[in-house]
């Protein structure tokens, strides 16, 4: 009877140790659904990241990265090392970034800003007399 109490303890000291050393190290896991929003967040900074990498591998974008003085392979070390956040930026802002090619700007108020200012001078010089607003010095 003494000889099956001394096994029977160091079986249960064995397997209290065991399930201690078993249970200690478990973390629960956390799961949760993932959003639509989510995902296609995530592909379109993917596609924008490749995109913007194979517009640095074109010609005509190196020479003029070239022409500013920047170097192509900087440039694109600097595109990779973009946040997902700053690409997100880039990607909703495209069309009406820098060097996006937005030359309606250009044309609707630039240009006959510039007519009407050169108008206005020539006016006030008496070359023209275009605007009735306008009186020449006398």
């Amino acid at each position: 009877m003494r000889n099956i109490r001394q096994r029977s303890k160091f079986i249960c000291v064995s397997f209290t140790i065991l399930m201690l050393s078993i249970s200690i190290p478990c973390q629960s896991a956390l799961a949760a659904l993932v959003g639509t929003e989510t995902i296609l967040e995530n592909n379109r900074i993917t596609e924008t990241r490749s995109y913007l990498k194979n517009a640095l591998e074109r010609e005509d974008v190196k020479q003029a990265l070239r022409a500013q003085g920047i170097n192509p392979l900087e440039a694109r070390a600097r595109v990779e090392s973009l946040s997902d956040k700053e690409i997100a930026h880039i990607a909703d802002n495209m069309d009406q970034l820098p060097a996006g090619g937005d030359a309606v700007l250009i044309f609707l108020v630039l240009i006959p800003l510039i007519v009407f200012i050169t108008f206005v001078i020539t006016d006030s010089l008496g070359y023209t007399d275009i605007f009735p607003f306008v009186k020449p010095k006398k």
